[in-house]
């Protein structure tokens, strides 16, 4: 699995309740431009339209050697996903505060393109304060054992 890249933000602002995998629908310069690793998921979010999953303000850059027309680097994009999926996923999205959003794209061993999608809640201020300081906490303990182990 080669990762293309991730939504690092995401964990900070949400709270990740589950976490699904879809494929994408593509054109073949994008394919090119994301095995160069040309894509930015930061903005990106997912929306449920008419009974299917759409994947919205992800940037993927132009293919610069394609021969024929280049996409519009922030189309919308269809993700394919089983009914029962789409089905669970609108009674999940119909809940106050919940959103969908991309965690990462990602290729198969197979060669096709996936994205990681996340069931997400905001966080709060304070829950973004207590977080961060449980990870200082973390990385303190750490670097102790590391200078127990040494001495």
């Amino acid at each position: 699995m080669k990762i293309v890249c991730k939504n690092k933000k995401a964990f900070h602002d949400y709270h990740i309740d589950d976490t699904l995998e879809a494929g994408i629908v593509l054109t073949g310069g994008e394919v090119k431009s994301l095995r160069a690793g040309r894509a930015n998921i930061k903005d990106g979010y997912a929306g449920i339209k008419d009974g299917e999953v759409f994947l919205y303000n992800v940037h993927i850059s132009p293919y610069a050697f394609a021969t024929h027309g280049t996409a519009d680097p922030l189309r919308v994009r269809k993700l394919l996903l089983h009914r029962q999926e789409i089905r669970r996923l609108i009674g999940k999205i119909k809940e106050k505060g919940v959103a969908l959003i991309p965690l990462k794209i990602y290729f198969k061993s197979n060669g096709k393109v996936k994205v990681e999608l996340g069931l997400a809640r905001g966080k709060k201020l304070y829950d973004k304060r207590a977080a961060l300081k449980e990870q200082q906490m973390r990385r303190e303990v750490q670097r102790e054992f590391r200078n127990t182990k040494i001495s």
